[in-house]
């Protein structure tokens, strides 16, 4: 479990951390895969922080591998979301700042699954995803995946 608080510049106390996260759309672009975490019951995007050696669409792919099994292939850079104003804290008390690369990927093959860090996954639409506990900005990394604007999004 984590806490997230809020205040000018409060990431400053936190230690950098880059994380990964994937828009995975349904055959008719209508929907986005979400799984539900286990640690916290909230809806949210597959991901995960990236480890040293791999690259940013090999974590993606990693982390949507280890949490449904599902191999992907990360295939668009959707934005690059932080906020200095954000910390979240860890019961074991660390303190990280976070940075994550949102991708747009593809399903290559697997059978949607769960694993220890998930109790359920599903495809949603955003009119579905108005009444789930969706975890912190990821209904908006959603949206701005929807709009498919030109360039990646920095924000």
């Amino acid at each position: 479990m984590s806490q997230v608080l809020f205040g000018p510049r409060l990431s400053r106390e936190g230690q950098l951390r880059i994380g990964c996260s994937a828009t995975i759309f349904d055959a008719k672009h209508e929907k986005v895969l979400l799984t539900r975490r286990t640690d916290n019951g909230r809806w949210c995007l597959p991901g995960g922080g990236m480890e040293s050696g791999e690259s940013a669409a090999e974590a993606c792919e990693r982390e949507v591998w280890e949490e449904t099994g599902l191999k992907v292939r990360a295939k668009r850079l959707i934005g690059v979301y932080s906020n200095p104003d954000q910390l979240v804290v860890y019961n074991d008390g660390n303190k990280v700042f976070m940075v994550v690369l949102s991708f747009e990927a593809e399903i290559i093959e697997g059978e949607l699954g769960l694993s220890d860090e998930t109790t359920d996954a599903g495809y949603f639409s955003l009119a579905e995803m108005e009444n789930m506990q969706i975890h912190g900005q990821h209904k908006s990394r959603v949206e701005d995946a929807l709009e498919k604007f030109p360039e990646a999004l920095i924000k």
